[in-house]
C-alpha cells in the first residue's frame, strides 16, 4: 500500500505481539472477520467478548451489504491474556441477515428482547467488571437508529438482560468501572450530522444514578483538539484508575480525499484509524488533565495496514493493568482479526504529561 500522508509514527513505549491473538481460524462456529474486543480480568481469568461478522460476499460490496450475511458475539478465555484463547463453543447472541415481506433486518435466532423490539444487531463489546457484577457496552443498531446499550452478563458468561439503551444516534459507549461522586459515568460519542457535518464527532461523558436513566452530559474532548483527527474521534477502552488520573484510551480517525482500498469491493475506503491516550481528573472525568499529542498505535504491521476488510484501521477495546505497572492493551485490526500491544503504567502517563 502507498505511504500514507501525512506518516505517523506510534508511541516508543507500545510493544506489539508481532501476530494477532484471535482469528477466525480460532473459531469454533462458522466466522470471517474477528474484531473489535472487550477484555477484562476476572476471577484470575482474562475474558475476551469479541465481535464476529459472518458470510460476507465482498463481490457485492459496497454496492450492496448482501444477503446472506452474519455477525454474533462470541467469548473466549485465557490464562496469560495473550495466548492459549479457549472460545466457548456457542456465541453469546447471534445474528443473521433476513429479507422478506417486511423491512429487511437481521433475525436474532431465537433471542427475544421484549423492551426493544426493533433491534436489528448489537456489536462492538465492551467489558467491564464492577460491583460484583460484569456489564457489556454494546453497539445497538435498531430500525429507527443506531443506539448505544448498557447490558449486565451472567456470571456464567453465558447469556446478558439489556439495562437500559440510549436515543439514537450514539455509540462507543464506555463505563467507567466505579462510581465517582456517587454517579456511574459513561463516555459516549454521540452523532450530531446535522449540526457538526459528516463524520465530525466527539467524546462525551454522561452521568446516572442507575445505569438506566442518564444525563448532565459534558463534552470531555472535542475532534478539534487532537492533532492526528481530522475526522472524528470516540472513546475506546474502558478508563482505568491510576494514582495520576484515568488512564484513557480513545480512537481517532483522520481521512484523505481519495479512496484508499486495495480491493474492487473497498475502493471508496479512505479513513486510517488510530489510539492515542489521555488522564482525565480523577473526581471530575470531563476534564482532560493530560494528553499524548502524537499517537500511541498506528497501523504499521501487515495485517493493520496491508490486509483485512478495513485497511490501516486499529481500534482498541481494552486495557488490563497488572500489578507489576505493565499495561496490556487490547485492539481490533483491519476490522478483521483481535492484537494485543504491551506498555507500561508509568510510560503512558509520561506520554499525556508531555508538553510538546
Amino acid at each position: 500500500m502507498a505511504e500514507w500522508s501525512p506518516k505517523l509514527n506510534g508511541a516508543k513505549c507500545i510493544r506489539k505481539l508481532d501476530k494477532p491473538i484471535l482469528t477466525a481460524a480460532d473459531i469454533p462456529y462458522k466466522a470471517q472477520f474477528v474484531f473489535n474486543a472487550g477484555v477484562a480480568k476476572i476471577k484470575g481469568k482474562y475474558v475476551m467478548i469479541f465481535r464476529n461478522d459472518y458470510d460476507f460476499d465482498l463481490s457485492c460490496y459496497p454496492r450492496s451489504w448482501g444477503d446472506n450475511r452474519g455477525i454474533s458475539v462470541g467469548i473466549a478465555v485465557s490464562d496469560n491474556g495473550v495466548d492459549g484463547w479457549q472460545v466457548h463453543e456457542k456465541p453469546l447472541v447471534n445474528m443473521k441477515w433476513a429479507r422478506g415481506d417486511k423491512t429487511p433486518g437481521y433475525d436474532l435466532l431465537g433471542r427475544d428482547f421484549p423492551d426493544y423490539p426493533d433491534i436489528l444487531r448489537l456489536y462492538d463489546p465492551r467489558i467491564i467488571p464492577m460491583e460484583d457484577a460484569i456489564y457489556l457496552c454494546l453497539a445497538m443498531d435498531t430500525v429507527h437508529g443506531l443506539r448505544g446499550c448498557i447490558a449486565r452478563l451472567k456470571d456464567t458468561l453465558d447469556d446478558f438482560e439489556i439495562i437500559s439503551a440510549s436515543v439514537p444516534d450514539n455509540r462507543n459507549m464506555v463505563l467507567f468501572p466505579e462510581r465517582i461522586g456517587g454517579y456511574y459515568l459513561r463516555l459516549e460519542r454521540p452523532f450530531p450530522v446535522y449540526s457538526r457535518g459528516k463524520d465530525r464527532f466527539d467524546i462525551w461523558l454522561s452521568k446516572s444514578p442507575d445505569l438506566r436513566f442518564w444525563g448532565e452530559s459534558k463534552l470531555v474532548l472535542g475532534v478539534e483538539d487532537v492533532p492526528y483527527a481530522n475526522d472524528k474521534i470516540g472513546p475506546a477502552a474502558p478508563p482505568v484508575r491510576t494514582e495520576h488520573g484515568w488512564l484513557t484510551l480513545f480512537h481517532a480517525v483522520d481521512k484523505e480525499t481519495e479512496g484508499r482500498g486495495q480491493t474492487e469491493w473497498d475502493l471508496l475506503w479512505n479513513k486510517r484509524y488510530t489510539a492515542g491516550v489521555m488522564l482525565l481528573d480523577l473526581e471530575d472525568p470531563s476534564k482532560v488533565i493530560g494528553m499524548s499529542k502524537e499517537p500511541l498505535i498506528v497501523p504499521d504491521m501487515p495485517y493493520e495496514r496491508d490486509e483485512g476488510f478495513r485497511q490501516n484501521v486499529i481500534f482498541p477495546g481494552g486495557m488490563i493493568v497488572e500489578p507489576d505497572g505493565e499495561v496490556k492493551i487490547y485492539y481490533g485490526a483491519a476490522d478483521s482479526v483481535e492484537c494485543v500491544a504491551f506498555s507500561t503504567v508509568d510510560e503512558l502517563v509520561a506520554l499525556c504529561k508531555d508538553k510538546k
